[in-house]
Protein backbone atom coordinates (compact mmCIF):
# COMPACT_ATOMS: atom_id res chain seq x y z
CA UNK A 1 0.00 0.00 0.00
CA UNK A 2 1.99 2.95 -1.25
CA UNK A 3 -0.36 5.47 0.38
CA UNK A 4 0.48 4.13 3.84
CA UNK A 5 4.19 4.89 3.40
CA UNK A 6 3.57 8.63 2.94
CA UNK A 7 1.75 9.14 6.23
CA UNK A 8 3.85 10.52 9.09
CA UNK A 9 3.04 9.79 12.75
CA UNK A 10 3.83 12.28 15.50
CA UNK A 11 3.27 12.54 19.25
CA UNK A 12 1.27 15.52 20.52
CA UNK A 13 0.24 16.00 24.15
CA UNK A 14 1.10 12.40 24.93
CA UNK A 15 -0.84 10.80 22.08
CA UNK A 16 0.19 9.59 18.64
CA UNK A 17 -1.52 11.06 15.57
CA UNK A 18 -1.18 10.55 11.83
CA UNK A 19 -0.79 13.41 9.38
CA UNK A 20 -3.16 12.63 6.52
CA UNK A 21 -5.93 14.20 4.50
CA UNK A 22 -9.33 12.86 3.43
CA UNK A 23 -7.95 11.29 0.25
CA UNK A 24 -5.25 9.40 2.12
CA UNK A 25 -7.69 8.22 4.76
CA UNK A 26 -10.15 6.96 2.16
CA UNK A 27 -7.38 5.21 0.22
CA UNK A 28 -6.35 3.40 3.42
CA UNK A 29 -9.95 2.42 4.18
CA UNK A 30 -10.37 1.12 0.62
CA UNK A 31 -7.22 -0.99 0.86
CA UNK A 32 -8.23 -2.51 4.18
CA UNK A 33 -11.80 -3.18 3.09
CA UNK A 34 -10.58 -4.88 -0.08
CA UNK A 35 -8.19 -7.04 1.94
CA UNK A 36 -10.94 -7.95 4.44
CA UNK A 37 -8.60 -7.03 7.27
CA UNK A 38 -9.84 -6.16 10.75
CA UNK A 39 -8.57 -2.59 11.18
CA UNK A 40 -9.15 0.04 13.85
CA UNK A 41 -9.09 3.71 12.84
CA UNK A 42 -9.23 6.06 15.83
CA UNK A 43 -9.25 9.82 16.30
CA UNK A 44 -7.65 12.13 18.85
CA UNK A 45 -8.93 15.38 20.29
CA UNK A 46 -8.25 17.06 23.63
CA UNK A 47 -10.89 14.95 25.37
CA UNK A 48 -9.44 11.64 24.16
CA UNK A 49 -5.91 12.73 25.05
CA UNK A 50 -7.10 13.23 28.61
CA UNK A 51 -9.06 9.97 28.71
CA UNK A 52 -6.21 7.74 27.54
CA UNK A 53 -4.47 8.54 30.86
CA UNK A 54 -7.53 7.48 32.89
CA UNK A 55 -9.21 4.69 30.91
CA UNK A 56 -7.24 1.50 30.15
CA UNK A 57 -9.60 0.58 27.29
CA UNK A 58 -8.95 3.93 25.64
CA UNK A 59 -5.19 3.47 25.85
CA UNK A 60 -5.50 -0.08 24.51
CA UNK A 61 -7.55 1.03 21.51
CA UNK A 62 -5.09 3.73 20.50
CA UNK A 63 -2.21 1.28 20.85
CA UNK A 64 -4.11 -1.08 18.51
CA UNK A 65 -5.23 1.55 15.99
CA UNK A 66 -3.49 1.51 12.61
CA UNK A 67 -4.54 5.07 11.84
CA UNK A 68 -5.27 7.90 14.28
CA UNK A 69 -6.98 10.99 12.87
CA UNK A 70 -6.37 14.50 14.22
CA UNK A 71 -9.89 15.47 15.25
CA UNK A 72 -9.19 18.96 16.58
CA UNK A 73 -8.15 22.31 15.16
CA UNK A 74 -6.60 23.30 18.52
CA UNK A 75 -4.45 20.17 18.19
CA UNK A 76 -3.51 21.19 14.64
CA UNK A 77 -2.58 24.62 15.98
CA UNK A 78 -0.49 23.14 18.78
CA UNK A 79 1.39 20.93 16.31
CA UNK A 80 2.12 23.92 14.09
CA UNK A 81 3.42 25.84 17.10
CA UNK A 82 5.82 22.94 17.65
CA UNK A 83 7.01 23.19 14.06
CA UNK A 84 5.13 20.27 12.51
CA UNK A 85 3.92 20.67 8.90
CA UNK A 86 0.22 20.52 9.75
CA UNK A 87 -2.52 22.18 7.70
CA UNK A 88 -6.29 22.59 7.92
CA UNK A 89 -6.74 19.61 5.56
CA UNK A 90 -5.13 17.35 8.14
CA UNK A 91 -8.01 17.90 10.58
CA UNK A 92 -10.26 14.88 10.07
CA UNK A 93 -13.65 14.53 11.70
CA UNK A 94 -16.67 12.58 10.51
CA UNK A 95 -18.15 15.79 9.10
CA UNK A 96 -14.95 16.34 7.10
CA UNK A 97 -14.91 12.94 5.39
CA UNK A 98 -18.52 11.76 5.46
CA UNK A 99 -19.45 12.54 1.85
CA UNK A 100 -16.24 11.01 0.47
CA UNK A 101 -16.83 7.94 2.64
CA UNK A 102 -20.49 7.39 1.78
CA UNK A 103 -19.82 8.01 -1.90
CA UNK A 104 -17.16 5.29 -1.88
CA UNK A 105 -19.36 2.96 0.16
CA UNK A 106 -22.18 3.20 -2.37
CA UNK A 107 -19.91 2.94 -5.39
CA UNK A 108 -17.97 -0.08 -4.13
CA UNK A 109 -20.84 -1.91 -2.52
CA UNK A 110 -19.41 -1.78 0.98
CA UNK A 111 -21.66 -3.19 3.65
CA UNK A 112 -21.75 -0.60 6.45
CA UNK A 113 -23.13 -1.31 9.92
CA UNK A 114 -23.66 1.38 12.54
CA UNK A 115 -23.89 0.58 16.25
CA UNK A 116 -24.96 3.48 18.43
CA UNK A 117 -27.31 6.43 19.00
CA UNK A 118 -30.75 6.23 20.56
CA UNK A 119 -33.35 3.78 19.19
CA UNK A 120 -34.49 4.83 15.74
CA UNK A 121 -31.86 7.53 15.24
CA UNK A 122 -29.41 5.34 13.33
CA UNK A 123 -32.15 4.19 10.96
CA UNK A 124 -33.21 7.79 10.31
CA UNK A 125 -29.60 8.74 9.64
CA UNK A 126 -29.03 5.91 7.17
CA UNK A 127 -32.28 6.77 5.37
CA UNK A 128 -31.06 10.35 4.92
CA UNK A 129 -27.64 9.17 3.74
CA UNK A 130 -29.18 6.65 1.32
CA UNK A 131 -31.23 9.44 -0.21
CA UNK A 132 -27.95 11.18 -1.11
CA UNK A 133 -26.14 7.98 -2.08
CA UNK A 134 -28.57 5.51 -3.72
CA UNK A 135 -27.54 1.88 -3.62
CA UNK A 136 -25.98 2.08 -0.18
CA UNK A 137 -26.04 -1.19 1.77
CA UNK A 138 -26.25 -0.28 5.46
CA UNK A 139 -27.73 -1.45 8.72
CA UNK A 140 -28.01 -0.06 12.23
CA UNK A 141 -28.63 -1.05 15.84
CA UNK A 142 -29.06 1.36 18.75
CA UNK A 143 -26.37 1.60 21.43
CA UNK A 144 -28.58 1.13 24.49
CA UNK A 145 -27.75 -2.38 25.68
CA UNK A 146 -25.93 -4.17 28.48
CA UNK A 147 -22.36 -4.56 27.25
CA UNK A 148 -21.60 -7.28 29.80
CA UNK A 149 -24.61 -9.53 29.44
CA UNK A 150 -26.66 -11.63 27.00
CA UNK A 151 -27.68 -8.50 25.08
CA UNK A 152 -24.09 -8.05 24.00
CA UNK A 153 -24.01 -11.55 22.53
CA UNK A 154 -27.14 -10.69 20.52
CA UNK A 155 -25.51 -7.52 19.23
CA UNK A 156 -22.41 -9.45 18.15
CA UNK A 157 -24.59 -12.03 16.41
CA UNK A 158 -26.48 -9.30 14.54
CA UNK A 159 -23.23 -7.73 13.36
CA UNK A 160 -21.81 -11.12 12.35
CA UNK A 161 -24.94 -11.92 10.34
CA UNK A 162 -24.77 -8.56 8.55
CA UNK A 163 -21.07 -9.21 7.72
CA UNK A 164 -20.01 -5.55 7.38
CA UNK A 165 -17.01 -4.27 5.49
CA UNK A 166 -17.16 -1.14 7.67
CA UNK A 167 -18.31 -0.99 11.29
CA UNK A 168 -19.13 2.45 12.74
CA UNK A 169 -19.37 2.43 16.55
CA UNK A 170 -21.04 5.54 17.91
CA UNK A 171 -21.58 5.26 21.65
CA UNK A 172 -19.39 8.10 22.91
CA UNK A 173 -16.00 8.08 24.63
CA UNK A 174 -14.94 5.94 26.44
CA UNK A 175 -17.87 3.51 26.15
CA UNK A 176 -17.38 2.84 22.44
CA UNK A 177 -13.65 2.21 22.86
CA UNK A 178 -14.27 -0.16 25.74
CA UNK A 179 -16.83 -2.09 23.69
CA UNK A 180 -14.52 -2.34 20.68
CA UNK A 181 -11.59 -3.63 22.70
CA UNK A 182 -13.72 -6.05 24.77
CA UNK A 183 -15.16 -7.60 21.60
CA UNK A 184 -12.47 -7.01 18.98
CA UNK A 185 -11.55 -10.64 18.39
CA UNK A 186 -15.21 -11.56 17.92
CA UNK A 187 -15.89 -8.87 15.36
CA UNK A 188 -15.80 -9.60 11.62
CA UNK A 189 -12.81 -8.54 9.49
CA UNK A 190 -14.09 -5.01 9.02
CA UNK A 191 -12.68 -1.48 9.16
CA UNK A 192 -13.79 -0.21 12.57
CA UNK A 193 -14.35 3.48 13.30
CA UNK A 194 -15.37 4.86 16.72
CA UNK A 195 -17.42 7.91 15.70
CA UNK A 196 -19.29 9.12 18.78
CA UNK A 197 -22.68 10.64 18.03
CA UNK A 198 -21.85 11.53 14.44
CA UNK A 199 -24.93 9.92 12.91
CA UNK A 200 -27.17 12.03 15.13
CA UNK A 201 -26.24 14.91 12.79
CA UNK A 202 -27.40 12.90 9.79
CA UNK A 203 -30.73 12.14 11.45
CA UNK A 204 -31.29 15.76 12.46
CA UNK A 205 -31.27 14.70 16.12
CA UNK A 206 -28.35 17.08 16.77
CA UNK A 207 -27.57 20.43 15.16
CA UNK A 208 -24.75 20.19 12.62
CA UNK A 209 -21.96 22.77 13.11
CA UNK A 210 -21.54 25.02 10.04
CA UNK A 211 -18.46 23.89 8.15
CA UNK A 212 -16.96 27.40 8.29
CA UNK A 213 -16.59 26.94 12.05
CA UNK A 214 -14.32 23.96 11.41
CA UNK A 215 -12.28 25.83 8.82
CA UNK A 216 -11.76 28.72 11.24
CA UNK A 217 -10.97 26.46 14.19
CA UNK A 218 -13.97 27.56 16.28
CA UNK A 219 -16.24 24.54 15.91
CA UNK A 220 -15.71 23.80 19.60
CA UNK A 221 -17.04 27.27 20.45
CA UNK A 222 -20.14 26.67 18.33
CA UNK A 223 -20.74 23.36 20.10
CA UNK A 224 -20.32 25.02 23.48
CA UNK A 225 -22.83 27.73 22.55
CA UNK A 226 -25.40 25.05 21.68
CA UNK A 227 -24.77 22.85 24.76
CA UNK A 228 -23.06 25.03 27.42
CA UNK A 229 -24.04 22.99 30.45
CA UNK A 230 -22.79 19.69 29.06
CA UNK A 231 -19.62 21.03 27.46
CA UNK A 232 -18.36 23.68 29.88
CA UNK A 233 -16.11 21.31 31.85
CA UNK A 234 -14.87 19.54 28.73
CA UNK A 235 -13.77 22.70 26.97
CA UNK A 236 -12.73 24.99 29.81
CA UNK A 237 -11.63 22.79 32.71
CA UNK A 238 -10.55 19.35 31.53
CA UNK A 239 -7.89 20.53 28.99
CA UNK A 240 -5.81 21.88 31.89
CA UNK A 241 -4.98 18.26 32.74
CA UNK A 242 -2.87 18.28 29.56
CA UNK A 243 -0.65 21.17 30.74
CA UNK A 244 2.22 18.90 31.90
CA UNK A 245 2.17 17.15 28.52
CA UNK A 246 2.27 20.51 26.75
CA UNK A 247 5.34 21.44 28.77
CA UNK A 248 6.91 18.12 27.82
CA UNK A 249 6.24 18.83 24.12
CA UNK A 250 7.89 22.25 24.46
CA UNK A 251 10.90 20.76 26.24
CA UNK A 252 11.26 18.15 23.49
CA UNK A 253 11.09 20.86 20.85
CA UNK A 254 13.84 22.87 22.56
CA UNK A 255 15.98 19.74 22.81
Amino acid sequence: MAVMDRIARHTLLGGEVDVMDVGQLMAFVSDCAAARRRTVIANHNLNSLRLIRREPAMAALYARAERIQIDSMPLIGWGRLLGLPLERRHRLTYLDWREAFWRLAAARGWRVFHLGCAPGVGEQALAAISARHPGLVAGSRHGFFDMDGPENAAVLAQIDTFAPDILLVGMGMPRQERWIMDNLEQLPPAVIFPIGGALAYEAGAAATPPRWTGRMGVEWLWRFATEPRRLFARYFLEPWALAPLALRDLARRRA
